[in-house]
């Protein structure tokens, strides 16, 4: 009897004193947790601007800006009792107590300020529209979100005064990018200027018969040089030659705007003059464009959503079995974080105690 008892009693005591090293295994968990967290709530913000843009209101960004987190144990055991030779009149007291606590700290910080703003509204550099093209983001993917014009030929706009069908050229010609860009003949190289760095497209001399067709056709869309492989890339409406190629690109919330144009709104919103009508798919060849992004609305939170946020009396979401929404959706979140977030010198300073 005696034996059976400090038996219990050790193992009570080891079990306490083995919890008290939590620290290490922790580590994967809470990083596991607070990334998960962070990019659910980081697209969510994203859809929810973009939403916010389709009826006219402001696009507000919070930074998450740190993550620090405590965590401690503590415990205590107490043990009392008497033995007798009549075992009916042996007694015997275990007492335990154990506190567990975790101290989350989140600090956030508003994106705001003159350089954020600048950054946001400012268009983005050729060079930068040809690095994600060599990174392997698609041509036609690219081109339609960043580009107003490719050498005059204009691009589709869905809002605002801006507003306007692209011209019959320009899905053609951002196709036949795209097959450039497959087949691995169309490279990129930068140049120096004196203090200045230059881009250019460079075509591959050796050419298959149907990727030369291809190019040849670019050339001709583009009213480029026909015997020219290395074409320079610059900002700007109109080239100033037949080698060059001049792209009027769009600012960071240009791309954002127009692409909130793409949000399913409730025909109710529209006769209330809550927002504008969507735009009519655009025809080539005979057949409708695919929309780039498609981010459907209801009056219910929907069940399998990639992303979903509440706004006025409805939900809108991107189904997550739509797959080319969600790629352009994780590619516009990664194209928001080339965008300059302003100082941070005014973000609070924290001091976390470690006894």
């Amino acid at each position: 009897m005696q034996w059976k008892m400090f038996s219990t009693i050790f193992l009570i005591v080891a079990t306490l004193s083995g919890c008290a090293s939590i620290g290490p295994p922790t580590v994967a968990r809470d990083r596991f947790d607070y990334i998960s967290s962070i990019s659910d709530s980081w697209k969510a913000q994203m859809l929810l601007n973009l939403v916010k843009l389709r009826y006219g209101d402001a696009p507000v960004f919070l930074d998450v800006a740190s993550v620090i987190t405590q965590t401690g144990v503590q415990g205590s055991v107490g043990v009392a009792g008497s033995w007798w030779q009549n075992p009916f009149s042996s007694f015997a007291g275990v007492t335990a107590l154990g506190t567990y606590g975790e101290k989350p700290t989140v600090t956030y910080l508003p994106m705001s300020g003159e350089k954020f703003a600048r950054s946001l509204m400012t268009p983005i550099p050729p060079g930068a529209i040809l690095s994600f093209l060599q990174a392997g983001y698609p041509a036609d993917v690219v081109l339609r979100l960043a580009v107003h014009t490719i050498n005059g030929i204009h691009n589709r706009n869905g809002y605002g005064p801006r507003a306007r069908e692209a011209d019959p050229e320009f899905f053609p010609l951002i196709e036949k990018l795209r097959n450039l860009q497959q087949s691995g003949q169309i490279g990129l190289r930068v140049k120096r200027i004196g203090t200045q760095t230059a881009t250019a497209m460079v075509f591959s001399k050796k050419l298959t018969p149907a990727i030369a067709a291809e190019r040849d056709e670019v050339r001709k869309l583009l009213g480029l040089n026909p015997e020219t492989d290395e074409i320079d890339v610059v900002y700007g409406s109109v080239a100033s030659n037949d080698k060059e190629i001049a792209m009027l690109t769009r600012s960071v919330l240009e791309i954002l705007t127009d692409l909130s144009s793409y949000t399913d709104v409730p025909a109710a919103n529209v006769e209330q003059k809550r927002t504008f009508p969507s735009p009519a798919p655009e025809i080539v060849n005979g057949a409708p464009v695919p929309p780039p992004i498609r981010i459907l609305s209801s009056p219910q939170k929907p069940d399998d959503a990639f992303a979903a946020v509440p706004y006025g009396q409805n939900w809108y979401w991107i189904d997550d079995k739509d797959f080319a929404s969600k790629r352009l959706f994780s590619f516009i979140m990664f194209l928001f974080t080339l965008t300059e977030s302003g100082d941070k010198q005014g973000a609070p300073i924290i001091t976390v105690p470690v006894g």
